[in-house]
This record gives C-alpha cells, structure tokens and sequence, in this order.
C-alpha cells in the first residue's frame, strides 16, 4: 500500500494519490479502513467486463498476500477468471527482472542523476533477444520539453508520476543512441514466487499516479519499493525518504547479499565511435568523418590504399557516425539510408574481421564514491588562518574521482561551507543550492557545448571593505577539448551577478571569460587549474578575477586529500589562499 510515516503529525500516508487505488474513502491515511474496505470488496459479487475488474483481479497482489495470510475458504467466496490480467501476465513469460541504470544525461537537468528502469526478461529471450524484451519505468507524465522548468516543477510535485510499460529497445534507442547514457544492466536472482509478487503488484500500479518529486519520490525510489514487495524484510526504500539518487538506489541494491546475480554493461553509441576515433591517425578519423557526412564516396582512393583492417575501421566509424547522427536529427544527409546502404555495401566488400572495438567495462555506478561528503581542513588567506567545514548532501564536482560518474561532470547541490577566521566568530563562507557544471569535449565528429551554472550565496567584497553573503550567480558558455587521455582544457565566456544593500546600488553585474585545464597525472591524482577575469558593467565596480589551483588525491573510494591554492583580486583588494582538507564521503 507504500504507506509511510507523517513527517510531523502521527500516523502513516499512502505515496499513491490515484482515488481508485484505495477501497475506502478514507484508504490513503486509514489503514484498517482499507483493509475492512478491501476484504469487503473481494466479496464483491460485481461482473466482469473488458472496462470494469473486479477488485479481485484489480488487486492480485493484495489478494494474494490475504489469501495467504487469513487462509481464505475459497468456496465462500467469488473466483473470478480476471482473464485481462492472466492475458497480461501470459503475455509477458517473464523468467527474470533486470534493473537497468542510465547514466546521467547533463543536457537535460531532469535526467542529471540518471535513470533507472524495470526490464521483464521472458523465459524465451536470451542475448540476442533480449532488446525484445519489456520494461517498467516511473516517470513524471508532462510534455514539457524546458528541462529547467521541469527540473524546478519537479521540485515541487508538479507533475504526476505514473509507471509505464514499453519494449526496452525504446528505452536503448532513447537513453543509449539519443542521448549518449551508458547502461548498466543488474540482473535479479529472485525466486519464482518472488518475481509473481512483483508482477502482481506493478499490474496494481500501472493504473495508478504518485505526485513526482524529483529529489525524492522519483523513478528510483518507487521502482525500489515495487522491487521491495518481492522480499518486504530487505526495508530497501527506509533510507531513502529524504532523497533518493539513482545510484545510491542502486548500490542499495547491490549490498544485498545474492539480490543481483549478474552484470551487463552497454556502452552508448558515442562511446563506441569514441573508442573507434582513439584508434585513428588523424587522416583515417578525416576521412570516417567525411564518409558520415556523405562527402566522401566509399571508392576514393586513398580509402583504397589503407590496409583491409584500417579500411574497415573507417568505413565501420563512418557508418556509426552516420547513424549517430540520423539518429540524433543531426544529419543533413539527404537521403540518409540509402548513403547507409553503400556504406554497407563498401564494408562487405573489404576482406577483413569485424573492427568493433572491445570496450573495457569501466567503474560501475555503485562502485563510485558515495554522493554526500562532508570536509574538514584548514588554511590562509590573506595571512590569515581558518578553520572550514564543509557539507555536501549530493552528488559530485569535477575534482572528485571520476570512477562511476560521468567525466567532466559536476552536480552538486545543497553545498554548504563555513569558516572560523583567527581571533573571528565562525561565519557561512557559501551556501550553493545549485551548481552544476559539465565539461563536455569537442571534436571534428561531435560539437557539444561546454556550460557552468550556480546560484545560492556567496561571501563577496565590496569597495567599502565590507565582504557580505551576498544573492550569487554565475554562469558560463563555452567548449572543452581533449588533450590526450588524460586532460581536457576549456575556455568559456562567464557572467556573475551579485545582490547585497552593501554594493552601491544593491547590485554588481561582470561579464568575463574562464580558461582552464582538467587533468589526471596519476590515476589517484586530479588536478583542476583555471584563470578568469570578469569586468563590472553595472552596478558596483568589483571587477573580481582569480588563479586557481586544486588538487585531489584520493586515499581510498570514500575519503580524500585536497589542497588548493588562489590568487584573487576583487574590489581593489588582492589577496592569495591556500586550504588543505579531508574529504570523507558517505
């Protein structure tokens, strides 16, 4: 019945908003009255029809946990074919259920976190066949297509939730070939009981609504309380009532001994072009390009003259990138399949092995840092010393560990840092709410766009002398490019506005620009430099800019060195910093 504690008066809430999900007027706060409700519905002597079920057959999951329960003396009783539903589970020969996670999708910020879903394995598929298979998701029902909006109105249960059910290779084409996300598939080993209570139950579910909230009562923790009725002692959904992040469902469910058995990675199409592309000399990766875009015929010459494998690994990427992009609606291709045919028609016709790469499995999700952190350290500014400390209930910055995340991805919210200046009261340094920042490099085959956003509040420096917590945003737009295997470098043109009755005006606007350089020496060692100036234009004149260096050496998965240092100038004031701390995340 998912019901769960008021957070203040006593009692107990059901998640479920649908009326017709309760059997008692008052079902959704009452349990007794639900259940007195429910048992006197399963005596119902209504008929059943293609648009009307009877409550029996409505309910086969609460059904059959009565029946278990009470000992029901069927022959007191109507048994009613429930043949919609037998059609339904018939249907589906499920054998087994797969929870698939998605990566994070950055260009949209409902999908930042990533996704996870249901797949229903029939006893039929296997390898092969597995992308026939269906799949249950829960997912906010709107057509919006703001991911902004979205992401503020799912805030605040702005939308209805509802679970859905789809073929899977909707969902591959959707978060692998559209949107770039890697897919870790996690497969169950549950019994055969077990999977009947959970198919039960989403027929229950699949009529039903929830109000959407995005940080909580999202795909991840309802899909974990559908997964919960399959062995209701695991509590999987208890730690998860003020947020839920996928990967942190995730992980819940792998820390249950034996609950997965087995795990398949699927690397999106980008990743594999990727993986072809660092194979190529640069002439080779030219011409796979040139043959996507159809400006390149498959006869040329110097196409020709490679050898049969460097051929076929061309001809094969510039298909790929061909389909990338007719995929993506980015081609401009005019008749993309028949350019698809030839390219075909080409590869045949070289005598060489398939050159699909191996992909190497990379960190898994649930094997990556845990989301909140919390930093202990001490430093200098100005030869001033302090004392700081940090908490962040989610997720992760640029200077993290990349084992498990996504590369060049910062999404942090909630971040909230406080210091304790020498012969000083202790003081809020920042409070970001929201900061997210995604390095996502270019290249003659994808021209993705590089962009930072933060607001919240933020100590600042004002000509008086003052430094208030002032109303803070910046913002950035730029591009990011791949220096080797392990560095990339950007340059973006930045704005910051900030809001305190202490500027004149109560306000300073600065547009400027950022140049920075992400790189990995070792692989326990990141290192993120940047330099960025900013002009005031409106308000007081700060005209702040900054050289900065941090560093971040990890100790183990959850604990962490960092040590950053900066020159600032802001307000007429110069001034350098140096912090070292520990960084522990849990």
């Amino acid at each position: 019945m998912h019901y769960v504690p008021n957070l203040i008066a006593p009692g107990v809430h059901g998640l479920v908003d649908s009326r017709d999900f309760y059997n008692a007027p008052d079902g959704k706060n009452d349990p007794q009255a639900e259940l007195d409700g429910t048992l006197r519905a399963f005596f119902s002597e209504a008929e059943e029809t293609d648009e009307v079920q009877h409550p029996q057959c409505r309910f086969p999951a609460r059904y059959a946990w009565l029946a278990a329960e009470l000992g029901f003396d069927q022959g007191r009783m109507p048994r009613p074919q429930c043949r919609r539903y037998r059609d339904w589970r018939s249907a589906l020969d499920a054998k087994q259920l797969t929870l698939v996670f998605a990566s994070a999708y950055l260009d949209n910020p409902g999908s930042m976190y990533g996704h996870t879903l249901l797949r229903i394995d029939a006893a039929d598929q296997d390898e092969r066949t597995r992308l026939l298979a269906y799949s249950i998701s829960f997912a906010a029902a709107t057509n919006e297509t703001n991911g902004l909006i979205f992401a503020v109105k799912g805030l605040f249960g702005g939308y209805p939730g509802v679970f859905a059910m789809l073929p899977y290779y909707v969902k591959v084409r959707e978060y692998s070939d559209l949107e770039n996300r890697d897919l870790w598939e996690y497969e169950l080993d549950l019994s055969p009981e077990e999977l009947e209570r959970v198919l039960r139950h989403a027929w229950e579910l699949l009529p039903a609504y929830f109000e959407y909230y995005f940080f909580d009562e999202n795909c991840s923790y309802h899909l974990l309380a559908l997964l919960q009725v399959a062995r209701p002692d695991l509590e999987l959904t208890a730690p998860f009532r003020l947020w839920a992040l996928p990967v942190d469902t995730v992980r819940a469910l792998t820390d249950q001994p034996g609950l997965v058995k087995r795990i398949v990675y699927r690397p999106a199409r980008s990743t594999i072009i990727a993986e072809r592309l660092a194979r190529m000399q640069p002439e080779e990766r030219r011409m796979a390009r040139d043959l996507g875009l159809g400006t390149l015929n498959a006869d040329d010459v110097a196409l020709r003259a490679l050898p049969p494998e460097r051929a076929a690994r061309v001809v094969e990427a510039g298909y790929d990138y061909l389909n990338y992009r007719r995929t993506t609606g980015t081609s401009e291709v005019k008749d993309g399949g028949a350019l698809a045919r030839d390219l075909l028609v080409a590869r045949s016709q070289i005598d060489a092995p398939s050159q699909t790469p191996r992909i190497e499995t990379p960190v898994r999700p649930d094997e990556g840092h845990r989301t909140a952190r919390m930093s202990t350290g001490a430093g200098r500014r100005d030869r001033q010393g302090f004392l700081e400390l940090g908490v962040r209930p989610t997720y992760h910055d640029i200077v993290d560990d990349d084992a498990g995340y996504i590369g060049g991805a910062q999404i942090e919210f909630f971040h909230l840092r406080a210091r304790r200046y020498e012969g000083a009261s202790a003081r809020i340094e920042s409070f970001i709410p929201v900061n997210i920042f995604s390095l996502s490099p270019r290249d003659e085959f994808v021209q993705r766009k590089s962009w930072r956003v933060a607001a919240g509040w933020q100590r600042s420096m004002t000509r008086s002398g003052a430094e208030p917590l002032a109303v803070a945003a910046d913002g950035g737009l730029g591009g990011a490019w791949r220096a080797g295997r392990v560095a990339r470098v950007y340059a973006s043109a930045e704005g910051a506005a900030r809001a305190h009755e202490q500027f004149e005006k109560g306000y300073s606007l600065g547009l400027g620009a950022r140049i920075g350089a992400l790189v990995d020496p070792a692989p326990r060692w990141r290192v993120h430099a940047y330099a960025q100036q900013l002009g005031s234009v409106a308000g007081e004149r700060v005209d702040p800019g900054a050289l900065v260096l941090e560093q971040r050496f990890s100790l183990t998965r959850d604990l962490a060195l960092r040590f950053d240092l900066s020159h600032q100038n802001e307000a007429g004031r110069s001034f350098d910093s140096v912090l070292l701390s520990l960084h522990v995340y849990f």
